[in-house]
């Protein structure tokens, strides 16, 4: 288990180096969202079909409400703390908009067609509001045919989608190389926002994890998704379990909801805080409402982070359960 993010998303990123046509990708995309979307379905049905888990449900959205807002916290702390000493986002901002006609034009067409796709995916799709119906259709599925499914081997479907959707995000890293051209173009120094992000998530997830009672494979690892729910709600599915696994569903969904909710207060506390508030999700879900209100000019930062993240999740999460073996 430990090995197969690792194996499938090698896989996924040797692919991605070696073929990105247009043609390629957009297959890639669709078979990632169909597989997601199964994902989620199956997770809801093991959900669905475990009582302990259906009665004691409440308690676990408000423990994941918890999680969700303490990683957001915390994030925004330690953020803040960088933009006042390692990283100065407002002359960043200041930089990028003397700067901008000066950049080379290659690398503006990049990242606007980067960012048209990841916006315009979203939107086509609609998976924010596709993959949580997913999982309630799951759990009414699940709920409804409980009998009727005993015997069955979920858990082999479930691995199976697990699989092809590690080696479709793979794909997608490894396809994404102009982001580490624009690390270069913006400076190395960009790479403190998400060391910052990712400190304060699972500062935040340690801190929930003693005031909810909970063991820290649950707050840490749902902590350490950084919004990326639909990898995270697997990978902990598949490691401990339906019950633990939809705390990682859960606190990420509920990590982007809270962040779109409180933007306007976290604006107004430094530039990066809402860029601290999407973590991973700024690469794709997030990058449209962020770059809203942190400007044009940081929205290239806000890419740069959610890429970032997003890379690192899926080898954090196999981190953390090795560690805590």
């Amino acid at each position: 288990m430990a090995l197969l993010p690792f194996a499938c998303l090698g896989i996924g990123i040797l692919v991605g180096v070696f073929n990105r046509s247009k043609r390629f990708l957009g297959v890639s995309d669709r078979v990632a969202t169909v597989s997601l979307i199964l994902l989620m379905a199956t997770i809801g049905t093991n959900i669905g079909m475990n009582e302990s888990i259906m009665s004691r449900f409440s308690n676990i959205g408000f423990n994941c409400i918890v999680i969700s807002i303490s990683t957001i916290l915390f994030s925004v702390m330690i953020t803040y703390c960088f933009e006042r000493t390692l990283l100065p986002l407002e002359e960043i901002d200041k930089d990028l908009k003397l700067r901008k006609l000066s950049l080379e034009n290659h690398l503006l067409d990049e990242l606007q067609e980067i960012d048209s796709q990841a916006s315009n995916e979203k939107k086509i799709t609609g998976l924010v509001w596709i993959m949580p119906s997913s999982i309630l259709f799951g759990l009414l599925f699940g709920f409804l045919l409980r009998k009727k499914l005993e015997g069955f081997d979920v858990n082999f479907i479930f691995t199976i989608f697990l699989i092809i959707l590690y080696i479709c995000v793979g794909i997608n890293q490894g396809s994404n190389r102009e982001v580490f051209l624009f690390i270069k173009e913006l400076g190395f120094k960009v790479i403190w926002l998400p060391v910052a992000i990712l400190a304060g998530s699972l500062i935040g997830g340690i801190v929930s994890g003693i005031l909810l009672h909970i063991p820290f494979n649950v707050s840490v690892m749902s902590a350490a998704g950084m919004s990326f729910y639909s990898i995270t709600g697997a990978y902990m599915t598949q490691a401990y379990g339906v019950e633990i696994g939809t705390y990682g569903f859960l606190v990420n969904v509920l990590r982007e909801f809270f962040t779109i909710l409180f933007m306007p207060i976290l604006i107004k506390i430094s530039k990066g805080s809402p860029i601290a508030g999407g973590a991973s999700g700024n690469m794709d879900t997030m990058l449209a409402p962020v770059t809203k209100f942190v400007g044009a000019e940081l929205g290239l930062v806000t890419l740069i982070t959610g890429t970032i993240l997003t890379f690192l999740v899926p080898l954090l999460l196999p981190a953390l359960y090795a560690i805590q073996q």
